[in-house]
């Protein structure tokens, strides 16, 4: 399978980093190609709502976006990281989501993974971010979540190392296209 690995922390080799590090890990090691996209080292602006996409589902912006949606299209499956910053998504995952509107309905038949860190321990802290990343697969055609990696309660970098999280990660990727048993 393909495996897009998108990657929304503005701080490199931060805990969700690692958590996508290891995701990434168990998928190469069970024979699946990884891509991973870090959207800190990317060019995307904000969508302008011109939707001049709709005409002829080409963006206006001319940016990072267009390779990105493309790889979203050419995978099997979509891990979406984002740490958890005032109870919700980070700004550049967001960025990336809304700009899906030029091709989003050509993003079908995927299985995503979402991997959320924070430092608030409850997993309730992260719900309002799930809600949004939900409400993206709501807007795709046969989009099923696969699972959710919680990394809560890890504030500085490095933390997530000794977290349940960090294993859960490498056997998520490990056993792609098998049952899921639930969120971590």
């Amino acid at each position: 399978m393909k495996v897009v690995v998108i990657r929304s922390s503005p701080r490199k080799d931060g805990n969700s980093d690692v958590l996508c590090d290891q995701f990434a890990k168990g998928a190469m090691e069970s024979g699946h190609s990884v891509i991973n996209i870090h959207l800190r080292k990317k060019k995307l602006s904000p969508c302008n709502a011109c939707y001049g996409c709709m005409k002829d589902h080409v963006c206006s912006i001319k940016d990072d976006m267009a390779d990105i949606l493309r790889k979203m299209i050419e995978a099997d499956v979509i891990v979406m990281a984002t740490p958890i910053y005032f109870y919700s998504l980070s700004a550049q995952i967001k960025i990336l989501i809304d700009r899906c509107l030029s091709n989003y309905r050509e993003i079908k038949d995927k299985k995503f993974y979402f991997i959320v860190t924070a430092a608030d321990p409850q997993r309730e802290a992260a719900q309002a971010a799930l809600m949004s990343l939900r409400g993206f697969l709501d807007c795709l055609d046969h989009a099923e979540e696969a699972g959710v990696i919680y990394g809560m309660g890890a504030w500085d970098k490095g933390d997530i190392y000794k977290h349940p999280a960090y294993l859960e990660a490498y056997e998520s990727g490990k056993r792609l296209g098998g049952e899921w048993d639930g969120a971590y």
